[in-house]
């Protein structure tokens, strides 16, 4: 039983090779046809060429799509960031006497400028799961869904109602621990990024990523946002001027960035016209050789 169902396999896969040839060569000869007339190998060749390279108009940023010279400037409405759970707060508190406020500043020293990342862990204040920070000697107090400039009023107020008069000169600043994203896709460096500054464009952020590469979609790139509601996810074109009165071209702390690959990239036929003749040319090459061997 076990030499004839050996014999079997054997049978079996000598078919599926033969099959295989026989499929080649078909392949082969249809080619080599082809090759020998110029018009239909020319045309065919051209039709490659612009379906597998990627255009100019696909890598070129903010243009102007708009029929009208004249462009219409547009006033972008950015609405402030509000405060969700484990976020991280910077906040200090200065006074004409800075002996009155050291003990409610996590680091004494004053004049500190928080350089990286995890400096700001540290001595931050993170919101938690029930949206309150912890401050001392003002205690624990709520900040989820406020903004930073409502979470400074709240403090000023609760230090000059408790402890201190309105000569005391107190002056309060809360800061974001840094303006957080997250960056994926066709681009140079992957991955979460922390930049130092209030306000961050798409465009800042991809800079500071890398940029896009050549094989990814400029057309489509995808922003999520995080609410305290749940997330929501936007389009924007970057190649298209319009795309700066978009609501996500000003991003948000926390927002995921996606850059999807053109489906030149699938293909494997090459980003520019050169790579795409190359291939072109090496498959046909491939083709002529097997023919030749198949035809002796």
């Amino acid at each position: 039983m076990k030499i004839h169902l050996k014999i079997y396999n054997l049978i079996k896969s000598d078919y599926i090779f033969v099959i295989r040839i026989e499929k080649l060569s078909l392949f082969a000869n249809f080619l080599f046809k082809i090759m020998n007339q110029p018009r239909i190998c020319l045309l065919l060749l051209f039709s490659l060429l612009l379906t597998s390279c990627i255009p100019n108009k696909d890598l070129i940023y903010l243009q102007n799509k708009n029929t009208t010279e004249n462009q219409v400037v547009e006033q972008v409405n950015q609405k402030p960031y509000r405060l969700q759970t484990h976020d991280i707060l910077i906040i200090t508190i200065r006074a004409i006497d800075p002996k009155l406020v050291a003990i409610f500043n996590t680091n004494s020293d004053q004049n500190v400028i928080v350089a990286n990342e995890s400096t700001s862990y540290f001595t931050g204040y993170s919101i938690d799961d029930h949206g309150n920070i912890k401050v001392p000697i003002l205690g624990e107090f709520n900040v989820l869904g406020y903004t930073t400039e409502e979470v400074r009023i709240k403090v000023e107020k609760m230090l000059y109602e408790q402890y201190f008069k309105t000569e005391a000169g107190i002056f309060v600043t809360v800061k974001l621990a840094g303006f957080r994203y997250t960056i994926n896709g066709e681009v140079g460096i992957t991955g979460t990024r922390v930049l130092y500054q209030d306000k961050v464009n798409i465009m800042e952020a991809i800079a500071n990523s890398g940029d896009i590469a050549i094989t990814g979609n400029r057309k489509d790139v995808k922003v999520i946002r995080r609410f305290p509601q749940g997330s929501e996810t936007f389009s924007i074109d970057l190649t298209d001027s319009n795309a700066t009165s978009s609501p996500c071209f000003y991003l948000q702390p926390n927002d995921y960035i996606y850059v999807k690959p053109l489906k030149q990239k699938s293909w494997g036929t090459g980003k520019t016209g050169i790579e795409s003749l190359s291939t072109i040319i090496t498959l046909l090459s491939l083709a002529t050789t097997t023919y030749l061997l198949l035809k002796n």
